[in-house]
């Protein structure tokens, strides 16, 4: 990476929202992170099928704390917490969130939102919330379950 594609990171990085993943490279905006002292939490939603699963991925990345309520409100909560509690900001990457899976179609879009506001929020607070959403698309199909003979007693 060329040393102004790294500042033009850590400037996005430093005005908070969403970031377009297919724009960089992760190390790219690993790099600016650690330039910059945010800490970069990863979700992993690549098995997240619900909203309650891709809630516990954030949860579990951001080390969220015991009493989360599991909800939009609370992840909202939760994020403004962890940006505050922070001496800049904070970059959440959510990894392989599967948006086109149609039970996780409109919670995917309700998460964005819940970022969106965050990012707001660290703003106004002197803060920064930047946020990937790797849409990972719909999950694959289940293989299908090769015949099986089945026995039946006498």
């Amino acid at each position: 990476m060329t040393r102004t594609t790294q500042a033009g990171v850590q400037q996005l990085l430093q005005q908070g929202g969403e970031l377009d993943h297919a724009a960089f490279q992760k190390v790219d905006v690993v790099d600016a992170a650690n330039a910059l002292g945010l800490p970069l939490f990863v979700a992993d939603c690549d098995r997240a099928r619900s909203r309650s699963a891709v809630l516990r991925a954030i949860a579990k990345a951001v080390d969220f704390p015991v009493f989360f309520g599991g909800n939009l409100d609370a992840l909202y909560d939760c994020l403004c917490d962890t940006v505050l509690d922070q001496k800049s900001g904070v970059v959440l990457w959510l990894y392989k969130l599967h948006s086109g899976d149609p039970a996780l179609e409109e919670d995917a879009a309700r998460v964005a939102q819940a970022c969106a506001d965050a990012a707001d929020f660290a703003r106004e607070n002197g803060r920064s919330f930047a946020y990937v959403l790797e849409h990972a698309g719909k999950h694959p199909d289940p293989p299908p379950q090769a015949d099986v003979p089945r026995y039946v007693d006498d």
